[in-house]
């Protein structure tokens, strides 16, 4: 299951072994919430590959920033705490699949 992260935290997750894939959201944001149970159905699939976080773009507005977030759903995968891979908008789940088989 996703870990919906603040500042701290994503920093600290990023240290690690694992490649992070970070779902920038917004409860507000339509799309965000279709993508919700996909990114959670990935987050389980992948789980040996890979550690799912979510940000809240609203109450982590520093972390949007930061990586230059304009528009959401916007998922990021970083390796070596930096951003390996990227997605703007909603995946559908085959799709997401393949995206995260390419970039994890």
């Amino acid at each position: 299951m996703a870990e919906k992260v603040n500042s701290v935290r994503f920093d600290e997750l990023l240290k690690g072994e694992k490649p992070v894939v970070c779902d920038f959201f917004a409860t507000w944001c339509g799309p965000c919430k279709m993508l919700a149970p996909v990114f959670e159905q990935m987050s389980e699939k992948f789980a040996d590959r890979a550690v799912f976080i979510k940000v809240d773009v609203d109450e982590c507005a520093d972390l949007a920033v930061r990586y230059g977030v304009m528009s959401i759903p916007f998922i990021a995968v970083f390796k070596n705490g930096e951003i390996a891979a990227k997605s703007l908008g909603f995946m559908p789940k085959g799709e997401f699949e393949e995206f995260l088989n390419g970039n994890i």
